[in-house]
């Protein structure tokens, strides 16, 4: 039965669907299914007393101020305190580089609501983020999508999509998501001569950069760029707008993310999140500053690192073990996701309807590929389970696909 309110959704919706990510998280909150489907830290590691302590800090000594609107940039304080730490991985930027924002979904909508019209053409990584798939085509656009390997994006087809002229190349360089691939040193030199080449902004998405658990660091895309094009250290301006976020250091329910990008874009970043939301919730942007403002992030994030590494080290150890043969997988020098490639005449969807059966979870990779394709890959998340539940989670996930691929056996369900 058709009722008013289908006539009257703008015609923007029809490009607009449900992540599946976020149905599939529903399954996360039943105990007896094994999910690694979401893309979440682990609570375990959260500094809930170093939050609490912050509150009670925030209120007692600023409580009319950070209860109180705010400028839309952010507070300014919490803003030097991440250009302070940008410098030590990347280029030198003042806060006026600098906009906070309502977690980075909301960064990727502002970037398309700055440049996007319909039709216009980004360069993305296939596979790439599900979530800056959604925020774009409310917006009408349309993907380029260039192949992956371990070593990130495949630059050798990337001369060929810039001819066409997109509006921007979207990367996530370090243990991506989905994949968990990182962006190698040479093709990240690459893809900063390209898009000066052909005059194509580069949007930089770096949440995982701090969750390296092994190799070298390697330099970001923006510093990368300032290099390439002589920065002097005074006013960045150059061709990378970077952004990072607090969801994998701190705590996700904070929705706290930043932008960096010269200041005429953050001007106009500025006018998008006025009409959006005003400013980023002051109380929430007082407490992160009060908690990083003493040198405990990096203790945490070692922690953090500590913990993510036994957990990865685990699922890999278990995959080797109970995954079939026939099955590969990425093995990622950091981040929280692994990516799972089955033979090609497998359906990872259909295969999740099975794991579910046997109560794990994954996501099926279709939905990371921009135009279509991917049906035979999987992400797997493994920062957010404990190790004996990942053992369990992957002894369960490896036995239904070594069924599966037992030619005329038929897959038992309980």
């Amino acid at each position: 039965m058709q009722t008013p309110w289908e006539y009257r959704y703008a015609h923007r919706m029809q490009r607009m669907g449900s992540s599946v990510i976020r149905e599939l998280l529903k399954y996360s909150e039943q105990p007896d299914i094994i999910s690694f489907a979401g893309g979440m830290p682990a609570p375990d590691v959260f500094p809930v007393k170093e939050l609490q302590a912050a509150c009670n800090t925030v209120l007692a000594e600023h409580g009319a101020q950070a209860l109180q609107y705010s400028t839309t940039e952010g507070y300014r304080p919490l803003r030097e305190l991440i250009a302070r730490h940008t410098a030590r991985y990347m280029v030198e930027v003042t806060p006026e580089n600098i906009l906070i924002t309502s977690g980075s979904q909301q960064a990727l909508d502002f970037i398309g609501r700055l440049f996007i019209n319909r039709g216009d053409y980004i360069v993305v990584e296939s596979p790439t983020y599900l979530g800056a798939l959604q925020a774009w085509n409310a917006y009408g656009a349309q993907y380029i999508p260039i192949p992956m390997d371990e070593d990130g994006m495949l630059v050798d087809q990337l001369e060929e999509a810039l001819r066409k002229g997109p509006k921007f190349i979207y990367v996530l360089p370090n243990f991506q998501n989905p994949s968990g691939a990182t962006l190698s040193l040479e093709r990240r030199k690459k893809v900063i001569e390209l898009a000066d080449k052909y005059g194509v902004p580069i949007v930089e998405d770096d949440p995982y950069g701090q969750l390296r658990y092994e190799g070298e660091h390697i330099p970001s895309l923006v510093h990368l760029d300032s290099k390439f094009r002589g920065y002097d250290g005074q006013c960045y301006s150059g061709n990378v707008i970077y952004m990072s976020t607090l969801s994998k250091l701190m705590a996700p329910g904070l929705r706290l993310a930043w932008v960096i990008a010269p200041i005429e874009v953050i001007r106009k970043l500025v006018i998008a999140k006025q009409a959006a939301d005003l400013h980023t919730a002051t109380f929430a942007q007082y407490v992160a500053f009060e908690v990083g403002k003493g040198g405990f992030m990096d203790d945490h994030v070692r922690f953090i690192k500590s913990v993510y590494r036994e957990r990865r080290d685990v699922m890999l150890e278990m995959m080797d073990e109970m995954f079939p043969r026939a099955v590969r997988w990425t093995k990622p020098q950091g981040g929280m996701f692994l990516w799972g490639i089955l033979p090609e005449h497998m359906d990872a969807a259909e295969v999740l309807k099975i794991a579910l059966q046997r109560k794990v979870a994954f996501v099926p990779g279709g939905s990371f590929h921009a135009t279509g394709g991917g049906e035979n890959t999987m992400r797997i998340n493994f920062s957010y389970a404990r190790p004996e539940v990942i053992r369990e989670g992957i002894t369960r996930l490896g036995t239904t696909l070594k069924e599966l691929l037992h030619e005329g056996k038929k897959v038992s369900t309980p």
